[in-house]
């Protein structure tokens, strides 16, 4: 069953915590990441761009020996701080819209091996390596693996008597987020948490399957390099964020294209009405509210697409997805694109203001064609996953998106 283990988290000091954390790397633009660098010392970016600190933008295994370096400084500095007794991390994220209550744990490889935590996404093998690469040179894990499990009134009443004492550090970000941590060492409850994940079958991957599968693989290295190899090992584990379902958001992602492959847009109609019923929305954009039922914008008007069950075949639990469905019936038939993740006439969009977006683009000529679709629900996610499936690329934009730097797990 599942295993989640305390560990002893590298953690900003409390009065730099909210120097510290940072967004995900890859959600900075240009401008935005060089003003933090230059601004706030202190931001955990520092670490994983420590080219900055020469003015020069490092690559390869030399950036991975400075990442490194840097975080080894900031332990020197005492920006970092190691507790000295393993722990869980409850961790709060508070947005106006919802609020997210888990845990940092260290999670398992062979859990990972046997299937126990469940996935849903396809992985790229490169990726795969490079990450492993990396965790090995820089020695810890900052971002942790995003997964759910079942809600538990058991578990969550451990949680709310456990908020209830001061946290550890309580802070909000620009973006108006307000994060929360305890930390939860008492030896008690920590065998309370341990014996009630013990009896779940399954955890599932959220956001993170490549972290999760370099994390397997630098596991696969270690022990080659070990003689001594146990599965205690730290190398053995990774860091996780677990949260039960009901505290998980799901967005979709528009799918925008960039020409009708040869045909008019009245030709392109025609084709889509093999598989939909199509309704011109005079009023504008119409989310879609239910499954099966996208929204497209093309040459200036918003069409609503009902598909013709008569047309298309339910098999299993892919064929009943909504990306699936438009892989299927258009993107693949209709327009010629079959390699979803590589193929550069296809862009994403996500959050609450895509639609509009995806017009503008369309409507500036950057796109054709533009298509919204009902997000995916966890039942969905939790169908794939043990059917062994995997979703098209870009299925899901899940939320909460965590923090950098908060808690680390060294190995």
């Amino acid at each position: 069953m599942a295993l989640v283990r305390p560990f002893k988290a590298i953690r900003p000091t409390k009065d730099k915590v909210s120097f510290v954390a940072s967004r995900s790397y890859e959600e900075y633009s240009k401008d935005e990441l060089k003003s933090v660098l230059k601004y706030n010392p202190l931001s955990f970016l520092h670490i994983i761009n420590p080219g900055f600190k020469f003015d020069k933008n490092i690559t390869g295994k030399e950036r991975f020996r400075l990442v490194h370096n840097r975080y080894l400084e900031f332990l020197e500095e005492h920006i970092f701080q190691k507790d000295e007794q393993a722990c869980f991390y409850l961790y709060q994220i508070e947005k106006d819209d919802f609020t997210s209550l888990g845990f940092f744990c260290a999670c398992s490889v062979m859990d990972y091996r046997t299937d126990v935590i469940k996935k849903h996404e396809d992985t790229i093998q490169l990726r795969e390596r490079l990450f492993a690469d990396y965790l090995h040179a820089v020695g810890f894990n900052a971002e942790p693996v995003l997964m759910t499990y079942e809600d538990d009134n058991q578990v969550h009443g451990i949680f709310q008597r456990e908020i209830q004492h001061p946290p550890e550090f309580d802070f909000s970000t620009p973006d108006r987020v307000n994060h929360k941590m305890w930390k939860i060492s008492d030896p008690k409850t920590i065998g309370q948490i341990e014996s009630l994940f013990d009896q779940k079958e399954a955890l599932y991957i959220a956001d993170g399957h490549h972290r999760s599968a370099s994390s397997n693989l630098l596991a696969k290295k270690m022990e080659q390099q070990n003689k001594a190899h146990t599965h205690d090992d730290s190398y053995n584990f990774f860091m996780a964020y677990l949260i039960p379902e009901s505290n998980i958001k799901i967005h979709g992602f528009n799918r925008m294209i960039k020409d009708l492959n040869g045909l008019t847009a009245k030709e392109f109609l025609i084709k889509l009405d093999g598989y939909f019923r199509i309704e011109k929305q005079e009023n504008g954009f119409r989310r879609p509210l239910k499954k099966h039922h996208f929204c497209m914008y093309l040459d200036g008007e918003f069409y609503s697409l009902h598909l013709r069950r008569t047309n298309y075949t339910f098999t299993d639990a892919l064929s009943r997805l909504d990306t699936q469905i438009l892989c299927k019936t258009i993107l693949e038939p209709i327009l010629g694109i079959t390699d979803l993740r590589n193929d550069q006439r296809i862009s994403y969009g996500h959050g609450k203001g895509s639609p509009i977006a995806m017009k503008e683009r369309v409507d500036e000529g950057e796109f054709a064609v533009g298509f919204s679709m009902a997000p995916i629900t966890m039942e969905e996610i939790k169908a794939i996953a043990d059917a062994g499936l995997v979703m098209p690329p870009k299925s899901t934009y899940i939320e909460p998106k965590l923090r950098s730097g908060l808690a680390i797990y060294e190995f």
